[in-house]
Parts: C-alpha cells; structure tokens; sequence
C-alpha cells in the first residue's frame, strides 16, 4: 500500500475480497442489524454502543456502508504492507530518480514518504475518483440503494444464489474487520516501539 505502484496494482484485487458488489433485491434499508451480512457468530448481533439505534434506518445504511468501504480498504492496506514487507516489487524506475527495488529496501511507511508528491496526489485523486463514482451511482443507499460497489472491475454477482451471496457477503465483512485490526496494529507498531509485542523486534516496523 505505502508504495505508490503497488497501491495501485492492489486496487484491482479488491474484487477478491468484495462479493457484496451487489446486493440482490434487498436493500440495506429493509434490514435490521440482525439480518444484515456479516451479523454471525461468535458475536451475532454484536453492537455494545446501540450504534444500530443511533439514527434511522438511513442512518444504518451509512455506517454499514462505511464498515463496507474500510473493511475493503483495510484488506487491501494489509495486503499491501506486507507485500511490501516481503520486498516484492516491480522492476524499473517509479520516478526519474526513484526505483522500485531502492522502495522495497525500505520499511513500508518509509517508503511511502520516499515517493514523490506527484506520485501521492495520483493515489489521492484515484481514490477520490472511485469514492465520487460510487457514492453517484444510481439511487443511494441511504434512500433504499444498494451498497457501495467495486468499481474496477465491474462484477455481477447478480446471478449467485441468495443464500450463497449471504454468506460470501459475511465473510467479507469478517475478513475486513480483522483486517482492520490487523492494519491498525501495524502502524502503532511502526509508531510507538513496543505496542504490539507480537512485531516487535520485526525489521519491518
């Protein structure tokens, strides 16, 4: 993720991660927290804040799509960083005077501030581009839309069985939210030495 290249390489592969680009017949506004993917064991229902009572039922189409598109993002920061972490890295030059392989020899937040800020406003306005298409798609989810959608590539799960799409859906869900965990804990590690006794001592943070 921190290298500009692979941040972007890494984009197409959230579709590996996103079965719930659509959504079937059933719109987040027709559910309760208990019906909606990902409520599964062993927290089913799990929502010791009463977020899910907040608001309205817009209110929670919002922050289901919010846990939709940081799960994904999280998957693909974590996928990123230790593709990083392994050296892995495209051959060539990123930049005139930047090289993909002087990148990989850095730690991963390292790297990030060694791209050019050329480079930075691309990620930037790439990500801005895919949040202004998805949030413009079509009736929003707020109002009885589908959920936020994978933009590139496109992908019909239109024809997956109800029950099958549940279940891909839960775990994407699942899989985001460890994610979370997961890239949330590599970036205290790179910043506050000791914090994750698990990293430590680890040369990549």
């Amino acid at each position: 993720m921190k290298v500009a290249a692979l941040t972007l390489a890494l984009a197409g592969s959230a579709a590996a991660f996103a079965p719930a680009a659509k959504q079937a017949s059933t719109t987040a506004l027709s559910m309760g927290i208990e019906d909606m993917p990902g409520a599964t064991a062993p927290f089913k229902g799990f929502d010791p804040l009463g977020l899910a009572d907040l608001g309205s039922e817009s209110t929670l189409a919002w922050f289901r799509a919010a846990e939709l598109k940081h799960s994904r993002v999280a998957m693909l920061a974590t996928t990123g960083y230790l593709v990083q972490a392994a050296g892995i890295h495209f051959p060539g030059m990123l930049a005139k005077d930047v090289s993909f392989e002087s990148l990989s020899s850095m730690k991963p937040f390292d790297a990030w501030t060694a791209v050019p800020e050329a480079g930075k406003w691309q990620i930037i306005g790439t990500i801005f581009l895919a949040e202004i298409i998805t949030e413009s798609k079509g009736t929003h989810y707020t109002k009885g839309g589908d959920l936020p959608t994978i933009v590139f590539p496109p992908i019909d799960f239109s024809s997956v069985d109800a029950d099958t799409l549940a279940t891909k859906q839960s775990r994407e869900l699942n899989n985001g939210r460890l994610a979370m965990i997961s890239i949330m804990s590599f970036v205290a590690a790179a910043n506050i030495p000791g914090s994750v006794p698990a990293l430590t001592g680890n040369p990549m943070f």
